[in-house]
């Protein structure tokens, strides 16, 4: 969905829809500023100019209840929608909020409303208004604390396993948007908060210079990090193996390969078997690099993962610290430790912690030419499921759903890295991931 240089909206949304897998239902997320109005009308005009692709829409905005006249600005989304025979809803974002950290607060709250949304008015995936702009900003931000090239905002990110959300004006500029909006008549709504210096998105929108290759960079980094992710995908296939779910082992030929593609992989092992969101940061992995390539026996601790160095290979299992306990009532659901998600469907409330657990029962000639420490640390740190001290009996046990949770994917994936995720999954043996309800990127078929 990317171009070389920044497209017209126009442009950009015909070729955004004539990518799409078809039949498809969107749910546009209209805040009622430019860039989100102006997609919206976009879409509009384009869906009604190719009736053959069998594409509607339905829109949804968030209300965050963070400032006074969002409601009113909501109902003014509505009203517009209404004139254009869209379904729209409202989606309030409820209870208390944080006193820090708002701004990632609001945004897990406002793709969570989103996806609830899309699954009320029966959508097969979201768009969102994100402009070049908005890259641009990003790319100065994250400039400021690497060195690194980035990929900035991906132009597709899959939601909670469920929901691709898809970015179509990513490379088109806010200021043609608007000359589009002051073309049709149609006003929209400006959000204080861009003005306010205590954000440092919009210091950095301030500072902002025009960088004429920068479409390209971003275009070579996009390309840089498919290719990362599928050479990573390949390593995980001929170089690494899962025991009972819980102790990760690199094989001694995935050590010697491309520096790039194992650090990619690393990293996101770590995360994964350390429950962390993120990959550690470079200086973490600058650590943990020479330690796994080296030839000398040891261990390492990274990332809240346990790295043991022998002769075999590299072993690994999240460590035994800070581990708490997840206390679930009937029907609810979360995440434990960032490893994995539990269900319980049974009629008490339930705690999942560390301690005896059925994957101990694990014996035989295989786990036995395991080395017997690292094991024993993956089997610590397994889930036990308990009811009031006691170990949940067998029939309970069955009435609650456990399975493995990839902190750095299943919330939030973007397309970068999906192949390299999904063949994880494939590892863990859990369900694969919702595929791109696209045809083609860039005018390739996929």
């Amino acid at each position: 969905m990317c171009a070389e240089r920044p497209s017209s909206p126009r442009s950009a949304i015909r070729q955004f829809l004539f990518s799409l897998q078809s039949p498809a239902r969107i749910l546009v997320a209209v805040s009622g500023g430019s860039d989100s109005t102006g997609l919206l009308l976009l879409l509009d005009e384009a869906v009604k100019a190719a009736p053959h692709l069998k594409i509607s829409l339905c829109a949804a905005t968030v209300d965050h209840a963070l400032r006074a006249g969002s409601a009113d600005e909501a109902r003014e989304v509505a009203a517009l929608c209404a004139s254009l025979g869209i379904p729209h809803t409202v989606a309030n974002w409820q209870g208390d909020k944080p006193k820090t950290g708002i701004m990632a607060a609001a945004r897990e709250a406002r793709y969570r409303l989103l996806a609830e949304a899309a699954e009320e008015l029966a959508a097969d995936l979201i768009v969102t208004g994100h402009t070049f702009d908005d890259q641009r900003e990003t790319l100065q931000m994250r400039g400021m604390r690497t060195e690194q090239v980035s990929s900035g905002i991906a132009d597709a990110v899959l939601f909670d396993r469920r929901f691709w959300i898809l970015r179509p004006l990513l490379f088109s500029t806010r200021a043609d948007i608007r000359t589009f909006l002051e073309e049709r008549g149609v006003p929209w709504i400006d959000d204080p908060s861009n003005e306010d210096e205590k954000y440092e998105r919009v210091r950095m929108r301030q500072q902002l210079t025009t960088d004429g290759g920068m479409e390209q960079d971003i275009r070579a980094a996009w390309e840089e990090r498919l290719a990362l992710s599928s050479r990573g995908a390949e390593w995980l296939d001929r170089h690494f193996a899962l025991h009972g779910g819980l102790l990760g082992h690199v094989l001694p030929d995935g050590l010697r390969q491309d520096q790039a593609v194992l650090d990619y992989a690393l990293g996101r092992l770590t995360a994964v078997f350390g429950g962390q969101p993120f990959v550690p940061g470079r200086a973490q992995m600058e650590r943990l690099l020479p330690f796994a390539v080296g030839r000398e026996p040891g261990r390492m601790t990274v990332g809240r993962v346990v790295f043991d160095l022998r002769r075999d290979g590299l072993y690994l299992a999240r460590e035994n610290r800070g581990i708490l306990p997840l206390v679930l009532r009937p029907g609810e659901a979360g995440v434990w430790d960032g490893r994995f998600y539990a269900c319980n469907g049974s009629p008490t409330s339930i705690v999942v912690e560390t301690g005896s657990s059925p994957r101990t029962g694990m014996r035989g000639e295989y786990f036995e030419r395991l080395p017997k420490a690292a094991w024993k640390r993956a089997v610590a740190s397994a889930p036990a499921l308990t009811s009031e001290g006691a170990p949940l009996s067998e029939e309970s046990v069955r009435r609650v759903d456990l399975m493995p949770y990839f902190a750095p994917f299943d919330r939030f994936l973007t397309r970068f890295d999906f192949i390299f995720a999904d063949r994880l999954s494939a590892v863990f043996a859990t369900a694969p991931y919702a595929g791109l309800p696209l045809r083609s990127i860039d005018g390739k078929t996929i």
